[in-house]
């Protein structure tokens, strides 16, 4: 029986993470495909923008973040659509 990701689940994480408001989200076990959108997109963010700079404090880091998200979101194309994520996403309602 595996032990992965055992200190996610103990009380004291999950008190920490309610008082933050944080909603915690897991992998059903033997799924590896539930988190497969959100492990594309650090792997991205890593690559892109992460590991091309130095972060002298974590409130640069965030902005960084946010507006990574924003560019990821609304202006980078992906190869296998041609279209930015909101963009892909429009087309699809219509």
């Amino acid at each position: 029986k595996g032990v992965q990701g055992w200190q996610y689940r103990t009380p004291m994480w999950r008190s920490m993470l309610a008082d933050a408001g944080v909603t915690q989200s897991m992998s059903r076990k033997g799924n590896c495909l539930d988190n497969a959108v959100m492990e594309n997109f650090f792997s991205h963010l890593k690559v892109e923008m992460y590991h091309r700079n130095r972060y002298d404090s974590v409130n640069v880091l965030m902005q960084d973040i946010e507006g990574y998200i924003c560019y990821f979101n609304n202006e980078r194309i992906s190869l296998k659509t041609g279209m930015s994520p909101v963009e892909y996403r429009a087309s699809r309602e219509m």
